[in-house]
């Protein structure tokens, strides 16, 4: 079904095109049921061009013979049969049928008044109703066809762009996955085990078994946590513990996962206080509940709030605030000055910048810095969820993407494989998208071709067009004078004076009297020139006619003779 706005069009331009037709009918002199029939009929065949673009190319050609309202369809017609005629070889036998067929029907209506040279010349005029507008149609249609092509070729690299990008980036969590499994798990599990000796040992007194009980829990806490980040580098992936790592359940200890939202902030904070820092946990406001993503985040944010302060402010008093706002969670940590400086503590602050991409990503925000007192105060700022579930305030869609440097794409990344062995992205050949957008490039190729060939064959017809003119000008310089020069011409004058003044009327275009001119004296030799004025009508031109006898000019006379 065609749009609306091509409805609209395709009427307006059949209307103009039978309005046209019927103009040029009245002036042709037709009756009204033949100027009414080519009216019509230019409408119907400016319809049915779109669907049967060849047949009516050759059909208009055929009318354009006879017919001169047909005349502004052709150009039409040789547009849409340039745009939707497929193959360059159907192309090109359409249009030599369409132009030999015109310049055959022209040449047989204006019999017998034809010679060769006006035969050539009309030739190279039908050329640019015929060929011109379905040259530019071609190329037209061509370049909108190519461009399309590189569009869509364009959008495919961008795909496979962001995939490289996507599949390095599970590779490289893979790898930092695979890592913690078999560094960390490892290391924690020895601290689990030894922890769990002496917490059995009898020569340790009461609080150093309970000091040791705290690090044995954290260690257990720690290897789930891992196991939670490694599953999540692993998307998902169940991650299989360490050969040589014990079962944490051989200690006497629930091996659960510790809860990791702000029902676990309790938690924490009884771990910290084990360990001997002078921890408070605030809590303000009606509790409501958050989305998962930022219980984490809010977990998250005490978690390294409180190992800031263990790392930084030994014994500095730490102070936990939950305060449930309207709109949003507030959690606070913040710790006083340290009592004695802490040396040899690493800090990359990679904590704090993953806890800004957390909160980031769930709509909140984080800030992190010096309070006046000296001390340290980490706080975040957390929605609740929308009615939907999802968080009021999602994080910005266009925030920028990295993607891998061609240096650093994902065929770099794999390891090589052993001789013979293919080493392309996709071992089982091209995606099926690639592969046809690469088909259509070279598709591309060959329509770029097909365009070159079409604007080198533009320029032929032009170039034969403006010869054509020329020699048309000059031409009509050897058989048309003026009115005024007529005048001035007297009977009685000498033949040899009159021929000096007038061109002698050798031209292709001169086609002589016409069978309705009057009949020329007896004995006498006539010249006859056309005028360069127009006719009384369409179908008639003048034309003057000089007849010399016994080397004088005996007659002139000026008439009107049908075309």
């Amino acid at each position: 079904m065609w749009p609306a706005r091509r409805i609209v069009g395709e009427s307006l331009l059949g209307l103009v095109l039978a309005l046209s037709a019927v103009a040029l009918g009245i002036m042709e002199k037709h009756g009204p049921a033949a100027t009414v029939g080519i009216g019509l009929g230019a409408a119907l065949l400016s319809v049915l061009r779109r669907v049967l673009p060849a047949t009516v190319l050759l059909v208009t050609a055929v009318g354009c013979a006879a017919l001169s309202g047909v005349a502004p369809l052709l150009f039409v017609a040789s547009w849409s049969a340039g745009r939707r005629i497929d193959g360059l070889g159907r192309a090109a036998g359409c249009f030599a049928l369409a132009h030999a067929l015109a310049l055959t029907l022209s040449v047989f209506w204006e019999m017998p008044d034809v010679s060769l040279s006006l035969t050539v010349v009309a030739g190279l005029l039908l050329l640019i109703p015929v060929l011109l507008p379905g040259l530019a149609g071609r190329y037209w249609s061509q370049r909108r066809t190519l461009t399309y092509t590189l569009d869509e070729y364009n959008a495919q690299l961008l795909r496979e762009r962001v995939m490289i990008a996507g599949h390095a980036r599970i590779r490289e969590r893979q790898r930092i996955a695979q890592d913690m499994h078999d560094s960390l798990g490892h290391q924690l599990a020895l601290i689990a085990v030894h922890t769990g000796a002496l917490e059995v040992d009898r020569t340790l007194t009461a609080a150093q078994r309970e000091a040791v009980g705290v690090l044995r829990e954290a260690s257990v806490a720690a290897m789930h946590e891992l196991r939670d980040v490694v599953g999540v580098l692993r998307d998902g992936a169940e991650t299989p513990g360490p050969a040589d790592a014990p079962d944490p359940s051989a200690y006497g200890e629930d091996p659960g996962t510790a809860v990791q939202g702000v029902a676990g902030v309790d938690s924490l904070v009884e771990a910290s206080r084990k360990a001997g820092a002078a921890v408070e946990l605030r809590r303000s406001g009606d509790v409501r509940p958050l989305a998962p993503t930022a219980g984490r985040a809010a977990y998250r944010v005490v978690q390294e709030g409180l190992t800031n302060a263990h790392k930084h402010a030994p014994g500095a008093s730490i102070v936990v605030g939950l305060r449930h706002e309207p709109d949003s969670l507030v959690v606070e940590v913040a710790n006083g000055p340290a009592a004695e400086p802490a040396s040899g503590v690493p800090s990359g602050r990679q904590g704090l910048t993953g806890l800004g991409e957390r909160a980031r990503l769930v709509g909140g925000m984080v800030h992190a810095g010096p309070t006046p007192d000296g001390g340290f105060r980490l706080a975040a700022v957390l929605p609740y969820p929308s009615q939907d579930g999802e968080p009021a305030n999602p994080a910005h869609e266009a925030a920028p993407t990295t993607f891998v440097a061609a240096a650093d794409d994902f065929r770099a990344q794999r390891p090589a494989g052993p001789p013979g062995q293919s080493d392309h992205v996709i071992d089982r050949g091209l995606p099926k998208e690639l592969a046809r957008a690469m088909n259509r490039t070279k598709r591309g190729n060959g329509i770029a071709i097909g365009c070159g060939i079409a604007a080198l064959a533009g320029v032929v017809v032009v170039a034969a067009a403006v010869v054509g003119g020329i020699f048309l000008m000059r031409e009509a310089d050897k058989v048309m004078i003026e009115p005024e020069q007529y005048d001035a011409v007297k009977v009685g004058q000498s033949e040899a004076e009159v021929r000096a003044r007038l061109p002698h009327g050798d031209s292709v275009l001169n086609t002589g009297p016409g069978t309705d001119a009057p009949a020329e004296p007896e004995g006498s030799t006539c010249l006859t020139l056309m005028s360069t004025e127009f006719g009384s009508s369409m179908d008639t031109e003048p034309v003057f006619r000089f007849c010399f006898r016994d080397g004088k000019l005996i007659e002139k006379r000026s008439f009107e003779t049908k075309v």
